[in-house]
């Protein structure tokens, strides 16, 4: 009964806070290449909930401990979107975003590798810090090789 509770709390958690883009890999525009580079782009509204912030707090602290180097090189690039800003709209359109949502996603060779990983981040950030964490460092240095 326990099990149901909170399988049941977090999907209300996922509908309440959105996501929205599958997995799909995508061309980049044939005008500009874009560099090979692994982008982790955190997405929030206005309004977040305490595993929204979660997520982009151990995201941050991820980066900030482990790939600092790669970041500094711009092989790893970490952007916070925020998609109640009319500025953020195009961006949010393309990853199909509604609301509070993580990827993970490598470019190469001009091709965009989209991970979403908004399902996993809402069901570990929050209670499991050290698990979100590995799974975003398994997933950014599956993607670095």
């Amino acid at each position: 009964m326990k099990n149901l509770f909170y399988t049941l709390i977090a999907a209300i958690l996922l509908i309440s806070c959105g996501n929205g883009a599958e997995k799909r890999t995508e061309t980049a525009s044939t005008d500009v290449k874009q560099a090979d580079r692994i982008e982790v782009l955190y997405f929030h509204g206005a309004q977040r909930c305490v595993t929204c912030k979660a997520i982009e707090a151990n995201t941050k602290a991820l980066l900030d401990s482990l790939y600092s180097t790669e970041i500094a090189s711009g092989k790893i690039v970490y952007k916070i979107i925020d998609i109640s800003q009319k500025e953020n709209e195009e961006v949010a359109d393309k990853y199909e975003v509604t609301w509070s949502s993580l990827f993970v996603n490598r470019w190469k060779n001009g091709t965009e590798e989209v991970n979403n990983m908004t399902e996993f981040g809402f069901a570990n950030a929050k209670n499991d810090p050290d698990s979100f964490k590995n799974g975003i460092k398994s997933k950014i240095d599956e993607l670095l090789k």
